[in-house]
């Protein structure tokens, strides 16, 4: 017999603990009369199949008891290995399938020995009446059960709801648009050294992986006409060198010496055009 597996939430839970305490009395009270309706039945059959005087108790014991525990262990593993769960069902089906067969065949027996001085029922009717006693005995322990799980539900609800940890606040940062915004200057401050930390900061690009990016030969002219004039005037390699490495980029002397004889042919052409 499998055993169905039923949640209950906090809201569909009894109001009053009285009324859990009742049912689980009721429930309790149905287990105990149809064991012992089950128990006289089963103890019969093993008086009937030869077992001693002394221990035809424990053959009851064996059959109910079993169907008890095996179906306390199916709500246990209710989220265990289904090849688990499976097991432990079929062996429970085997269990009551066993007590209802042993009570239906000991009410037929029974029925066929008697005399009936009463009311006369038929063995397919005996038998149905005995099957009830074990039926009753699985399902009431099964009500038990989930009723006896359902304070422990809510109380672990209400634990976890009160031990959950709160949410830290993020630290404040400021908007992208403020943290650009230049800062207003203080009285006695230079204003040029703010003017030319912008300018810096923007001149100069975003290093996001620690290194800096080499300048194209298009970049490397262009900070090569801001850079100081060699002797007599000329571009000087060096000084475009060190102009943009101040700008944040690398440059090698082919990019450096290629950019100087463009800005040199620049420096040429003017005095022509000037004429």
């Amino acid at each position: 017999m499998t055993s169905p597996t039923f949640s209950f939430s906090p809201a569909s839970s009894p109001a009053r603990p009285g009324l859990a305490v009742a049912i689980r009395t009721g429930v309790a009270l149905m287990a105990l009369g149809a064991f012992a309706l089950s128990y006289d039945a089963l103890r019969q059959m093993a008086a009937a199949s030869h077992v001693h005087p002394a221990l035809t108790y424990v053959f009851p014991l064996l059959v109910d008891g079993f169907i008890a525990l095996g179906i306390g262990a199916l709500l246990v593993l209710h989220a265990g290995p289904l090849r688990a769960r499976l097991y432990v069902a079929s062996l429970v089906a085997l269990a009551t399938a066993t007590s209802i067969w042993a009570n239906v065949l000991h009410a037929i027996r029974l029925n066929q020995q008697a005399r009936h001085s009463g009311l006369p029922l038929d063995d397919i009717t005996v038998g149905a009446i005995s099957a009830i006693a074990p039926l009753a005995l699985a399902g009431a322990v099964h009500f038990y059960l989930l009723v006896q799980r359902q304070p422990a539900t809510r109380h672990n609800t209400a634990a976890a709801t009160r031990h959950k940890p709160q949410a830290v606040p993020e630290p404040h940062r400021e908007p992208a648009a403020e943290a650009a915004a230049p800062k207003p200057v203080e009285a006695g401050q230079d204003v040029a050294e703010p003017m030319r930390k912008q300018e810096a900061e923007i001149d100069t690009p975003p290093n996001g992986t620690g290194r800096k990016p080499s300048a194209t030969l298009e970049q490397a002219v262009e900070i090569g006409r801001t850079a100081q004039r060699g002797r007599g005037g000329h571009a000087s390699r060096r000084h475009i060198e060190d102009a943009i490495r101040s700008k944040g980029f690398t440059v090698n002397k082919d990019l450096a010496e290629e950019a100087k004889d463009i800005l040199q042919s620049e420096l040429d052409e003017r005095p022509a055009s000037g004429h």
